[in-house]
């Protein structure tokens, strides 16, 4: 049995049960796949390993291509390096996936954007080194790309400088518009159906959400007129940072704007790091995300209930060791679901799966929340049939951080609160 939902919030598992471990991630649709493209993170520190791809007939259901770009013996993005911000766009003229990226040196003073290209979108692409523009090496950090219906390319930075690029997209060809969002990074472009361009900008909160924003103009090079948050404020855009938005077409063959968006949980990216997509909704010359789904329907941008088998089980605690078991049995394939509270005392727990045999499944769970909410914390992948026993466990530890000025960001506590588990229907 099988899913046909995004749940929005919560790490999602490959067809191997592994993390989809793909952020700051860009979509490449081709020949009818879905080609997730991001950072391939780890649970300790932040430094490059590499760029994932992944491949999904549904965006639901993934399986791990390789690592389209690995680490490099040498030069930006070799060991103790930065990789970050992965896009990958198909240039029309050349055929060629041409991808773009943010590298640096561990303490972000070495910024460069970097292109490598591959004959194919799952294949492993050669690094050609850093994009130019006018013979000199682009040296910003937090990117994105855009391409427009007509098949030219843009590259994205921070503080709002948008580039046009050539016609193979191998270097920049022109500074359309400049610095008109300062201090805003992670920017996202989209056009809707009237031919607005909209482009979207998070505020610099390191790896902390924040209410993002965005701009509309009648080209990219401009005039661009600042609009405001496309989610309720104090929502921390559902608690997510602005990445990318794709172009999503769904069954009736209308297509929307979908955005995507990074939870992120540092230092434990892999566990505990997750996705926010939602569409976007366009009205009266407004883009707008006006309520959070927790899990929907990619074929018709509907949400989706979810339920189950609900288990009494209850844990509020910031004491390290202070733990809840349960015991269930399953007659048919199913997936564990923690609910519970995220708020900014939050801190993380250890889950534990395990059946007669021992330990069958393991993970942190990430209760920490700029913005407080109660619903998915965690959904396992799916169990067999069979007994189990599920133990929740408070860390003691939490995702916290800080700003390069050294301002501490994140949690303010270790509070593991849960209130419930369900064994979800698939």
């Amino acid at each position: 049995m099988t899913h046909s939902n995004i749940f929005n919030g919560v790490p999602w598992f490959d067809d191997e049960g592994r993390p989809v471990n793909a952020h700051g991630a860009c979509i490449v649709e081709d020949a009818g796949v879905y080609y997730l493209l991001g950072e391939y993170k780890t649970d300790d520190r932040n430094h490059f390993i590499g760029f994932s791809c992944y491949s999904s007939p549904d965006l639901i259901h993934w399986h791990f291509e390789r690592l389209a770009l690995p680490m490099q013996a040498d030069g930006p993005l070799g060991p103790d390096r930065i990789g970050e911000r992965v896009k990958v766009m198909r240039c029309p003229p050349t055929g060629k996936f041409v991808m773009f990226a943010h590298a640096d040196d561990l303490g972000y003073r070495d910024p460069l954007i970097v292109v490598a290209v591959s004959d194919t979108v799952n294949g492993e692409y050669r690094l050609l080194g850093p994009l130019e523009y006018q013979g000199q090496a682009i040296r910003r950090w937090d990117m994105g790309t855009f391409q427009d219906t007509d098949g030219t390319g843009y590259l994205l930075l921070h503080e709002g400088d948008i580039f046009r690029l050539s016609d193979d997209y191998l270097h920049a060809d022109e500074l359309v518009a400049h610095e008109i969002a300062p201090g805003g990074e992670s920017p996202a472009m989209t056009r809707t159906d009237d031919g607005t361009y909209a482009i979207m900008f998070s505020n610099k909160t390191s790896w902390d959400r924040n209410d993002n924003y965005y701009l509309t103009a009648p080209s990219p090079s401009g005039p661009w007129t600042l609009r405001g948050t496309f989610a309720p404020k104090g929502t921390c855009t559902w608690n997510s940072q602005c990445s990318f938005i794709f172009p999503l077409t769904l069954a009736d063959g209308r297509t929307v704007p979908m955005y995507m968006g990074d939870r992120w949980s540092f230092p434990h990216q892999v566990s505990c790091a997750s996705q926010v997509w939602l569409p976007l909704v366009y009205e009266n010359g407004r883009i707008a995300l006006p309520e959070y789904m927790e899990t929907w329907d990619p074929r018709t941008g509907n949400p989706l209930p979810w339920d189950g088998r609900v288990l009494d089980v209850a844990l509020d605690s910031n004491v390290p060791g202070d733990k809840t078991t349960v015991r269930f049995q399953l007659d048919d394939e199913r997936r564990l679901a923690l609910i519970g509270n995220a708020d900014r005392t939050g801190g993380y727990a250890q889950l534990d799966i395990a059946d007669d045999d021992g330990t069958v499944f393991s993970s942190l769970v990430d209760c920490y929340a700029p913005t407080r909410s109660h619903g998915l914390l965690f959904v396992s992948p799916p169990l067999r049939q069979g007994a189990y026993t599920a133990t929740v466990r408070v860390t003691g530890d939490a995702s916290v951080f800080y700003k390069k000025d050294g301002t501490r960001l994140g949690s303010q506590g270790t509070r593991v609160s849960i209130t419930g588990m369900t064994l979800l229907q698939n």
